[in-house]
């Protein structure tokens, strides 16, 4: 059997866990130190994954920025942008998103059922690779798949529902979590998780793996998948 890619899980939140605020503009929880510290790791990765909530909600290009970074992937023989992926049950997303048109190769993974809409609205665009994964999303699955298109470590970038059924499955190695100094408080913003059931429930310490400040912003790195000695 392939080998799973490495998963890393990387969000920004509010002190109060709110991963965005309840107005139709993007709250920008980083700052700039961090944003670039974000732009790193991308460059880092094989894949970047984000789920069509997000995709349509925030409308990122969801690009390594630097020009420097996009130059050392190349003299390494990889691509200039990593892999870009999203995830849709329903197919529901439109051509006109800039997700489609920035970076190089695009793979959107969905259901049986929303294979033919997404190839119907996507007909006419390059670069672009539909897969389903059966009549539900199986994240397993969707790693097997990656692993065959060379990824080795994926990037997981939100949103709510994404980073939750990552982590309810026991399927997330790492998670970048990056604490912005403010509060929403609006209790119809999304936040970080929603429930689940957790491997381990709330008994289970996960290991802290750094801690390090990035301007005003705190960045806690976990590693899920291994128990605090502490």
């Amino acid at each position: 059997m392939t080998e799973h890619p490495h998963v890393l899980l990387s969000v920004a939140t509010s002190i109060d866990g709110h991963i965005d605020d309840a107005t139709p503009e993007r709250l920008l929880l980083s700052n700039k130190a961090d944003f670039d510290r974000v732009d790193e790791v991308r460059a880092s990765v094989d894949a970047i994954l984000i789920g069509a909530e997000t995709v349509r909600r925030d409308n990122p290009r969801l690009i390594v920025n630097s020009e420097q970074r996009r130059a050392r992937r190349r003299e390494r023989g990889e691509p200039e942008y990593p892999l870009k992926v999203t995830i849709t049950a329903s197919g529901n997303l439109g051509p006109d998103l800039k997700f489609w048109h920035h970076g190089g190769r695009k793979l959107a993974y969905t259901t049986d059922a929303g294979r033919t809409r997404l190839r119907e609205q996507l007909n006419a665009l390059p670069d672009v690779e539909i897969v389903s994964l059966g009549p539900d999303i199986d994240l397993s699955a969707l790693l097997d798949d990656l692993a065959t298109h060379g990824v080795r470590r994926l990037m997981v970038e939100g949103g709510q529902h994404v980073h939750t059924a990552f982590l309810s499955a026991g399927l997330v190695d790492e998670i970048h979590l990056a604490i912005a100094p403010l509060v929403v408080g609006h209790r119809d913003a999304p936040r970080f998780l929603g429930p689940a059931d957790y491997p381990g429930g709330p008994t289970r310490r996960m290991r802290l793996a750094d801690t390090r400040t990035v301007g005003d912003v705190v960045l806690l790195r976990y590693l899920p998948k291994q128990e605090s000695t502490e």
